[in-house]
């Protein structure tokens, strides 16, 4: 059983940045799976990776948006995503160097990003984009 399942809770009322955000919500319920059967480690490196690939792509997409739009907390937003960025950089580093508890961390940290950021902060810009066009 999945640990996050997507539902319109989580919806930010944009159909691209959604698709993006169920990527997120599907790496973690890999990982999660992965766990519940003794594999976490061997499936974390294929997270982190997939995790900075993810952000590549999704931060720079919502950080056209708040430019082009002129979204007004849009520092406050880039400042979440850099701190994202700078995490899982650790993280990846951890790993390559054998840190054993790992697995537990970057679940923790990725079902807080997901249920604090989006459920929170990318909520915060959902009327903001709708009310501009974008649905």
């Amino acid at each position: 059983m999945a640990m996050v399942v997507w539902n319109e809770n989580l919806s930010v009322k944009v159909a691209e940045i959604d698709t993006q955000h169920k990527k997120l919500v599907a790496m973690i319920n890999e990982l999660y799976d992965a766990m519940k059967v003794g594999k976490g480690k061997e499936v974390t490196g294929k997270i982190l990776n997939g995790l900075i690939s993810y952000t590549v792509t999704h931060f720079q997409q919502e950080e056209r948006y708040f430019d082009k739009f002129g979204y007004p907390d849009k520092m406050n937003h880039k400042k979440e995503h850099a701190d994202f960025v700078k995490k899982v950089s650790g993280f990846k580093n951890d790993f390559e160097s054998g840190k054993v508890s790992l697995t537990i961390e970057v679940m923790n940290f990725l079902s807080d990003w997901l249920f604090k950021h989006i459920k929170v902060t990318d909520k915060g810009y959902s009327k903001f984009f709708n009310e501009k066009g974008l649905k």
